[in-house]
């Protein structure tokens, strides 16, 4: 809810507790053990933020979250809640949504091509050791040196075929590929197949500007992605949300300190993230972090404990809402002391005792203040949302589809020419030079039969292969339009495509 043109998301006593539009690009944190509320928090973030007119990008884990689009309904209960909070002007409200499934089931679809996710993030997609992932980087150099775009699963599993046939060409300039390292990648290509890799690498792919839209009334839309089934595999959910965090930080200009957010992207059950990434990877994480702020694009991560959470990175995160946490083991009391200590302390109680004490819907908030400083921690209860409290029917959620006028552009897959193409032209290419040069051979048996030249078969023979080492240079170099890029790829901090 915007009250005064700030962002009003949690109540203490009589005190409105909200949010400084200018400073929620600073990145937030929203923490506590299931149960307790992070998802009614995440929903009214999200409300308040498309009612100052800020689109949002969030992951709908449990299938709770699509009832953005309907307006909410009274019941004893919310009555209740909206007497604790004394808002003379409350009402039930209907935001602008749009849903979105990388299955394209329950949303519009969401690809990205092979090319642009790029090595890095597909390597940890895929679960490649080391040298495997320094292959795999080398047959991305050697399909953006020649300007080959590799948009869909049979593009890449075709441009290792052809680098593995022709790996002794590329070693002088790109380094040894063995034959087991480009092995073990086609077969984890063939996993990520099975998991719906075949789906979601494709196009149309997704434009993010097209997350960046707000409505008639000027309110930021809300794009949800259905994650239900998504999330079962917990190594994609990351990889994919992290790599849409990317192309935002790549292809957002810089912003300087607006005087609100361009979008905000919530980052739901955001261990998945970090569990068993490698450092260098955790580098650009916190890399991310830091100067997307300065696009305009503000990160909520969302999960049980701030010791979810690299310290590298959880330092940047300055807008925070703790919900309760248990504390039955040793290891789940020295995470509620890790809790306290991000916290600006407040005389009036002590943090590490009223974590463990608050009740569903409750909360320990600190937000930035206008000048930028973090606010002294206040125990809170979160302000109820405004619209619909759980899931939709498939008919209401079908209307939103086909009024979002996402479908044209999205629904339907296509298929262009790419580099599986370019090959397959290329192999049916050296195919018929094959049988002209043995009809060539048939005719040449037959009139060696009437006349005994030795000498000059011979040197017919050579001319033959050279013709033919020519022929494959020339196929493989000439006309590739509507399947390369046009001009030298060049890649960002994950390795995905620099526009």
């Amino acid at each position: 809810m915007v009250k005064d043109e700030k962002l009003w998301i949690a109540k203490s006593g009589s005190m409105r507790i909200c949010m400084e539009p200018r400073m929620c690009n600073r990145h937030g944190l929203i923490a506590g053990a299931s149960g307790t509320g992070k998802t009614i928090t995440l929903k009214v973030m999200a409300e308040s933020f498309s009612e100052l007119g800020v689109p949002v990008f969030l992951a709908d884990i449990k299938g709770d979250l699509a009832g953005m689009c309907r307006a909410g309904q009274h019941n004893d209960n919310m009555e209740q809640r909206i007497a604790r909070f004394d808002i003379p002007d409350w009402r039930y409200r209907v935001f602008p949504t749009r849903f979105w499934d990388i299955y394209g089931e329950e949303g519009h679809p969401v690809r990205t091509t092979v090319s642009e996710m790029g090595p890095g993030l597909l390597a940890r997609l895929m679960d490649l050791t080391a040298v495997q992932t320094d292959v795999l980087n080398l047959v991305f150099r050697i399909a953006d040196d020649q300007g080959l775009l590799l948009i869909d699963l049979k593009d890449l599993r075709a441009m290792l075929r052809y680098v593995g046939e022709n790996r002794s060409d590329y070693t002088i300039q790109y380094g040894n590929m063995s034959a087991q390292s480009l092995g073990g990648i086609q077969r984890a290509l063939l996993v990520l197949e099975d998991a719906g890799g075949d789906l979601f690498f494709g196009e149309p792919a997704i434009d993010i500007f097209d997350w960046i839209k707000t409505d008639e009334n000027g309110r930021g839309y809300i794009n949800v992605l259905h994650s239900v089934k998504l999330v079962q595999n917990q190594t994609l959910y990351a990889t994919f949300l992290l790599f849409l965090m990317s192309e935002l930080f790549e292809r957002l200009p810089e912003a300087g300190d607006p005087e609100k957010p361009k979008i905000v992207f919530f980052f739901d059950e955001a261990h998945l993230l970090f569990n068993d990434a490698p450092k260098v990877l955790l580098q650009k994480v916190e890399q991310v972090v830091k100067l997307i702020r300065s696009k305009g694009v503000g990160i909520y991560f969302i999960s049980q404990s701030p010791s979810d959470i690299p310290d590298s990175v959880l330092a940047q995160l300055s807008n925070r809402v703790q919900h309760a946490l248990r504390a039955y083991t040793p290891a789940e009391q020295k995470a509620v002391r890790t809790a306290a200590e991000t916290f600006r302390p407040n005389p009036a109680f002590k943090t590490e005792d009223v974590i463990t004490e608050l009740g569903v819907g409750e909360a320990l908030v600190s937000f930035l203040d206008a000048e930028g400083r973090p606010g002294i921690v206040e125990r809170a209860f979160i302000l109820p949302p405004q619209s619909l409290m759980g899931t939709i029917t498939e008919e209401q959620r079908s209307a939103v589809m086909q009024k979002s006028g996402m479908g044209e552009k999205y629904d339907e897959r296509v298929d262009r020419e790419s580099a599986y193409e370019h090959f397959q032209e290329l192999h049916e290419e050296e195919q018929a030079e094959k049988q002209k040069e043995e009809r060539s051979a048939e005719k040449e048996r037959e009139k060696q039969a009437k006349k005994s030249n030795g000498a000059s078969a011979e040197k017919r023979k050579t001319a033959s292969k050279t013709s033919k080492a020519l022929s494959k240079a020339t196929s493989s170099a000439m006309n590739t339009i509507g399947r390369e890029v046009g001009k030298k790829i060049v890649r960002g901090l994950f390795g995905s495509i620099k526009w």
